[in-house]
């Protein structure tokens, strides 16, 4: 279990090294690093670019956060783990695919900040209640105007799932995962407070160049 633990962690990581921001870099010229809060993920691609670009990296971000679980699910049942270890590796692979989402090794470990990644995660390994983490982010994104605020509700339906049926390990792995979202977030909140945070309704304002 040990090993196989590995070698789902490794693989997880190197398929969340592989980023949305890249293709637009290519098509807007822009290099997320260098604008808006400098992370290369969805919200600063729509924040900065505008909702067009923000859709296209958060499409390529989610679609590698499904693919990874639905990979493992595919191999599974050629291993002999049992149902509450095949619910540790996947969420170590959820787990893996969002840290090397926020720490690429080709971006020297300062990627995104994981939300689209775990989106695609979150859907993957329970559709229903991550389409209902999806509109929560989405929703109170939308009415707070801070996409910050709406990912907090995205994180506790997560961990809440995570506690309710899938086991302690998966909860910790959660938890870890939440606490490493609060770190890159702190520049955000200090923003809101600041009243110099991008608002998410003016994103839409945005035509992509």
């Amino acid at each position: 279990m040990l090993i196989t633990g590995l070698l789902v962690s490794v693989i997880g990581y190197f398929i969340g090294c592989l980023h949305g921001s890249a293709i637009a870099q290519k098509l807007s010229g822009v290099n997320l690093k260098g604008v808006g809060s400098g992370n290369a993920g969805a919200s600063n691609a729509t924040l900065t670019l505008g909702w067009k670009y923000g859709v296209l990296v958060a499409i390529i971000d989610i679609f590698k956060g499904v693919f990874a679980i639905i990979l493992l699910r595919f191999a599974l049942p050629y291993t002999e783990v049992n149902a509450t270890e095949a619910n540790t590796l996947l969420y170590l692979m959820a787990g893996a695919v969002i840290l090397g989402h926020n720490f690429p090794l080709q971006m020297k470990f300062k990627g995104g900040k994981g939300t689209a990644s775990l989106i695609g995660t979150f859907i993957a390994l329970d559709w229903q209640m991550g389409l209902l983490g999806l509109a929560l982010f989405v929703v109170i994104g939308i009415a707070t105007n801070y996409l910050v605020i709406g990912l907090l509700a995205l994180y506790i339906t997560f961990i809440t799932i995570a506690a309710c049926y899938y086991g302690m390990i998966p909860t910790l792995i959660t938890l870890l995962l939440f606490s490493v979202t609060i770190w890159l977030h702190i520049p955000n909140v200090k923003n809101i407070f600041a009243g110099t945070e991008p608002k998410v309704r003016n994103a839409f304002k945005k035509k992509a160049t």
